[in-house]
């Protein structure tokens, strides 16, 4: 057994990660020590990513300690890279963690700088002559490969890179090479991000951390009202969108909904998220207060002008659809549900059940099954058949009740598809019981019969 990490007391008294357990009580006789647990590392690793989402999206895990950030295009926000990596420092260690930090032209430069030049910015171009007098270690190579380079008199990374490529190609590989041109800055290996980017997103950062969901409400509709006019220009609408919230204390939280149709209204938006926010189970938190909050356009289609503002149409379909948003933002999207038919005649297949925010106009139409003033030729109710005895003719025993057959009609002979030759045809039966209770019953070859459903 060995330590994996150590705290700074444990570091003060010579203990370091990497050391037999065995040894580092020999040393330290009263160390105190718990089992390391990897999943819940990374669970925490994926949590500080999340949060350090408020500072650029492009965040990739580094594990089992690190993170990765690509703050490109995103430090004149916190003026600037020093002031930005100085405030994620400042505001990690506030949260109780031991942060050690660095800003570099690459992500290998910046990993290395961080674990032996903490707080170290380095300007532009200037990676090569940083990152030289580091020791090889800082290259993250394997044990082997480091104890030859010591062994070697290597030392520095700057005494590797003054070798030839061939002579450091032929006795360590092409990978090691890469490394050390990408710790350099000569060579750039691109991170891989945790979560996919927004098509567009627009966010708010507060001087003072807001508490009240009215104040949150209104930031929500100031946020949809510029995405709508990017989307606009565009010719887009959203379906999916996500308000992500970030609390003082490092908490995130993200509530998601979507539309049945694009938009880019922002009363309609600002209104799906108040029901969404009503039917949270988790109620949202404020803590200490929210000091960020972001609107994401998750997903998006082409959307025409008729169609982008679905709060003030007044034609049925369109206002069906937004109650449909509604009622999905309250209660889930597979909650809410259509029914679509199928091209089929067999009854329990001739529809099928989908999201009503997802339903489109079907290429087969209900087919018309009665005419005006007739009785429903299909039960309102349908379920999986469930085999009845027949008695004498006259009734039927169906879940342990006897019902006797006042009036039955049919048959009716419903076929199966051409190719299903195992199933067998059936003779549907309309019947009424005694008491009024109606019965879609079928028998088939073999004189087995069904209920199918009840009518109302």
């Amino acid at each position: 057994m060995r330590l994996t990490a150590v705290d700074r007391r444990a570091t003060e008294l010579g203990l370091a990660p990497g050391m037999a357990l065995a040894s580092a009580r020999a040393m330290v006789p009263a160390v105190r020590v718990m089992a390391a647990n990897a999943p819940a590392d990374l669970r925490l690793l994926e949590k500080i990513a999340d949060w350090c989402d408020g500072f650029t999206p492009l965040v990739a895990l580094d594990p089992p300690h690190g993170l990765l950030l690509d703050v490109t295009g995103a430090t004149h926000l916190f003026e600037g890279e020093q002031a930005m990596l100085d405030r994620l420092r400042r505001a990690l260690k506030k949260q109780g963690f031991a942060v050690a930090g660095a800003l570099a032209g690459t992500a290998l430069a910046a990993r290395a700088l961080a674990r032996y030049r903490d707080g170290t910015v380095v300007p532009p171009g200037r990676d090569s002559e940083v990152v030289a007098p580091l020791p090889v270690e800082a290259l993250d190579l394997d044990p082997v490969t480091a104890h030859a380079f010591r062994r070697a008199g290597l030392k520095t990374i700057g005494q590797v890179a003054g070798r030839r490529r061939s002579e450091l190609t032929a006795r360590f590989g092409s990978g090691m090479v890469f490394a050390l041109d990408t710790a350099l800055g000569r060579a750039e290996m691109p991170i891989s991000p945790r979560l996919p980017l927004p098509d567009y997103r627009a966010e708010r950062r507060f001087a003072e951390p807001v508490m009240d969901e009215k104040t949150m409400l209104a930031t929500l509709n100031l946020l949809a009202g510029r995405l709508g006019k990017t989307l606009e220009e565009r010719g887009e609408g959203a379906r999916a969108l996500q308000a992500v919230f970030f609390r003082a204390d490092g908490t995130i939280r993200h509530v998601a909904v979507q539309t049945g149709a694009p938009t880019r209204d922002p009363a309609l938006i600002e209104r799906l998220f108040r029901e969404k926010l009503d039917a949270l189970a988790d109620p949202l938190d404020p803590g200490f207060g929210f000091d960020l909050i972001r609107l994401e356009a998750a997903r998006t289609e082409p959307c025409r002008d008729e169609a982008a503002v679905l709060g003030h149409e007044t034609t049925p379909q369109k206002e069906i659809r937004a109650l449909v948003d509604r009622l999905t933002a309250r209660f889930g999207t597979h909650r809410v549900l259509s029914f679509e038919p199928r091209d089929t005649h067999i009854p329990e297949n001739a529809f099928a059940v989908a999201p009503a925010q997802y339903a489109q106009t079907p290429r087969q139409t209900w087919e018309k099954m009665r005419n005006v003033g007739e009785a429903p030729r299909r039960p309102l109710r349908l379920f999986s058949p469930e085999p009845v005895s027949l008695i004498g003719g006259e009734a039927f025993r169906w879940r342990h009740v006897i019902h006797k057959i006042r009036r039955l009609e049919g048959p009716e002979r419903i076929a199966m598809e051409w190719w299903h030759d195992a199933a067998p045809d059936r003779d549907y039966y309309r019947a009424e019981d005694e008491d009024g209770r109606r019965f879609w019953l079928y028998r088939e070859q073999g004189l087995r019969w069904f209920v199918h459903g009840v009518f109302a």
